[in-house]
């Protein structure tokens, strides 16, 4: 037997923070030492962190990169141990995202990534080069001062693996296994049986699964030993890289690292037998033919061997059940752990949330408050770093650190009910109660003052009193006087983060939390500038369906029992004066339902739907229930307020990245925001497809410019005038 211990791990890392990158990538090799593992494999730009982005451009981020990577290398920490760290490389004009495999203060190989990871949040042909030679090595000629430090001149760069003694390693980037035709497929044959892949893999709902197939079919049918490291935390942006190092051998998981956790430093192991792979390889027949005729990968020799022979005291890893979170777990754990991050390396002392008592704002509160719990969670099992951020942003003394996380919420959490004469008392208490479930310090504001005062300047400048459209006012007073109050709450908010500290004598300032989520931004129902306007965002890229699941969920699993009951209640915006025979709710102002919402996002971001194919997808969708110009009526309508709305993106604030069909428009979603809001072209491409369909000659009767179709929310059609209801079109 050949037996191999191999480490891997997840890394908080920091984008740019080259002292707390190199503590968690020392604290990792020390792990890997003390549990005997020969093997250490790193995330993909560990160094650097992987979000550094344009900073990638500035020779200074590189050359700090080989600053740290000398200092590894002068020091103790490569003995007798293969390391493969992350970093940027320049090799003569051209920039390279790197795996540097070292061994014994020795840099063995530098690997550059071949296939660079360039859609969605992902801009890596932006900063790096594909690495496009695959034919041999080449020698890179080391920096003056490593040279000098290692005694090395030159390394074997490119694409190609380590022969050792008793093993064949390689090295294969991220991005690299999901490609079409990926390099482990040609180095299994070219016998590689052990393969590290460092990654920087963000966090999506229901993400997981697609990652660890790709690992498992990656040595089911070839066999082999795939090494798996990635981020875990927020290292400064939208993503939250969640982790899930792990090790598969012949297609079966045999150590998985945690999907979120608050641990800047977690380690996986596992110990292995090289000769199950070969065995298995030799037991393929269509392996061993491939393998006689295949394309030569040049190779590294070095003269070390790794692995044991058999011993009856090393216990070999065996396969395990793999661990998927719930996507309302996911919801609870991913942005809980980024707003920890966000928090503690923001410098400031804790979060304001205006809690409205509907489900978005109420499930932000209840995402804070699984922040606290998995706080004091990770102090009772001992993280003395969690304990010590914890201690400075609570504003703990005499030793005391929290052990009850709503004592510790109402040390670093406001909650802000913002009521005007349109909030019912239900809203209100329901508020109140969650507060008190999730233990922030609540307060209770009335902003009737504050619209009065603004009127009556209105009024004086022009002599007219605008009125709500059930008083009889018209569509623009009504949207006027609902704008006036969402963005009272805005300013609000931000004057009660700057000085409830200061009332409370805390140092330091609150970040305001938003709660617009994604179908709001998707359709603009939201206003600009209103309290959807604050520092960061934990649901602004989640669905309002995955959200109500979510609510429900954490009723039960977090203990805050109230969201039963928000859940429950229909979304309304509470920006119009309640009537015995009129309630403003969500989706009557909206004009379509979240479902259908949620549809239309999906078809248009990841099914790349312009009008015309969306209609075509519909009609096989809901050809049953709706006609042909039915079908039309929503799609026009639905990319009139897109693009009416699209301009607010570009304010929206920073949001958690979580939804597939997210139209954030900073990096994920990248298009204009100055549109053409009749679709005068795509539009008519319809109305000619529903004649064709109906078999009917006579024109389609077009909206005027004042008035156009729209649905209730019972799923019937109705006329809605342009610009009615919420502020889902104010400017």
């Amino acid at each position: 037997m050949r037996l191999l211990k191999v480490a891997t791990c997840n890394l908080n890392q920091w984008a740019m923070d080259f002292d707390c990158n190199m503590k968690n990538i020392k604290e990792s090799i020390s792990r890997a030492k003390e549990a005997g593992a020969v093997i250490r494999l790193g995330p993909e730009l560990e160094i650097t962190g992987y979000g550094c982005e344009d900073h990638f451009l500035e020779l200074d981020t590189v050359n700090h990169a080989w600053d740290c990577l000398k200092e590894l290398l002068v020091g103790d920490w490569t003995d007798d141990i293969l390391c493969s760290f992350g970093m940027p490389v320049i090799k003569g004009s051209e920039r390279y995202n790197c795996q540097v495999l070292c061994l014994n203060r020795k840099i063995v190989m530098i690997r550059p990534k071949m296939w660079l990871a360039n859609d969605g949040n992902y801009r890596e042909l932006r900063w790096f080069t594909a690495w496009k030679q695959k034919e041999s090595l080449e020698d890179f000629l080391l920096p003056s001062d490593v040279s000098e430090a290692v005694l090395q001149t030159t390394v074997p760069f490119g694409y190609g693996y380590i022969q050792f003694l008793d093993v064949a390693i390689a090295a294969e980037v991220c991005e690299e296994l999901f490609s079409p035709m990926p390099p482990h497929a040609e180095l299994a044959l070219n016998g590689v049986e052990v393969f590290l892949n460092a990654s920087g893999s963000h966090h999506q709902l229901r993400k997981l699964d697609l990652r660890l197939r790709a690992f498992i079919g990656a040595t089911h049918t070839r066999g082999g030993v795939y090494m798996y490291s990635n981020h875990q935390g927020c290292d400064g942006g939208r993503l939250y890289y969640d982790g899930c190092s792990c090790i598969v051998v012949n297609g079966d998981v045999v150590a998985q690292g945690s999907q979120f956790s608050l641990k800047d430093v977690e380690m996986v192991v596992a110990q292995v037998d090289l000769d199950a792979v070969a065995s298995l390889r030799g037991s393929i027949s269509s392996f061993q033919e491939q393998a006689s005729c295949k394309p030569k990968v040049s190779s590294v020799e070095v003269p070390y061997r790794l692995c044991q022979s058999f011993k009856l005291q090393m216990l070999l890893s065996s396969p395990l059940k793999i661990q998927y979170h719930s996507p309302e777990e996911e919801i609870a754990f991913g942005p809980g752990c980024w707003l920890w991050d966000y928090l503690r390396r923001s410098g400031a002392s804790g979060f304001l949330l205006p809690l409205s008592g509907g489900a978005d704002s109420s499930s932000v509160a209840a995402i804070v408050g699984c922040m606290c719990q998995l706080v004091v969670k990770e102090i009772s099992e001992g993280d003395e770093q969690v304990k010590a951020d914890a201690i400075r942003i609570g504003q703990y003394t005499d030793g005391q650190f929290p052990t009850d996380s709503k004592e510790f919420a109402k040390r670093i959490f406001y909650t802000v009910f913002m009521g005007s004469e349109n909030s019912s008392n239900a809203t209100r208490t329901r508020a109140k109660l969650l507060a008190e479930e999730v233990g922030s310090w609540h307060l209770d504001v009335s902003i009737d003052g504050v619209v009065s005062a603004l009127l009556s300047l209105f009024q004086k400048l022009t002599g007219k009193q605008p009125r709500y459209k059930v008083d009889g006012g018209s569509n623009i007073e009504n949207l006027g006087l609902q704008n006036i109050q969402a963005r009272i709450r805005m300013v609000l908010a931000f004057m009660l983060a700057s000085l409830l500290p200061w009332v409370h004598n805390k140092p330091g300032f609150y970040l305001v939390l938003g709660s617009s989520n994604v179908d709001e931004g998707l359709r603009g129902y939201l206003t600009k500038y209103d309290c959807s306007s604050a520092d960061i965002n934990p649901i602004g890229s989640i669905s309002k369906q995955d959200l109500r699941r979510f609510l429900r969920w954490a009723a039960v699993h977090l203990g805050f029992a109230s969201l039963e009951e928000i859940e429950a209640a229909p979304p309304t915006a509470e920006l119009e004066p309640i009537r015995s025979n009129y309630s403003q709710l969500d989706e009557v102002d909206m004009g379509m339902t979240y479902e259908e919402l949620s549809v239309y996002g999906r078809l248009r971001k990841i099914f790349r739907c312009g009008p015309v194919s969306m209609f075509k997808n519909l009609c096989y969708k809901w050809g049953t229930k709706l006609t042909p110009a039915e079908i039309a009526e929503k799609v026009k309508y639905f990319f009139k307020y897109y693009s009416i709305n699209r301009h607010k993106m570009t304010v929206l604030t920073p949001s958690y990245h979580a939804e597939s069909y997210s139209p954030e428009d900073n990096r994920y979603d990248l298009r204009q925001f100055l549109y053409n809001a009749r679709w005068p072209f795509q539009f008519r491409k319809l109305d000619e497809l529903v004649k064709e369909l109906d078999g009917d000659r006579v024109a389609i009767t077009k909206p005027s410019d004042h008035e156009t179709t729209g649905v209730r929310s019972d799923g019937g059609m109705g006329v809605v005038a342009a610009g009615s209801g919420n502020p889902s079109v104010g400017l």
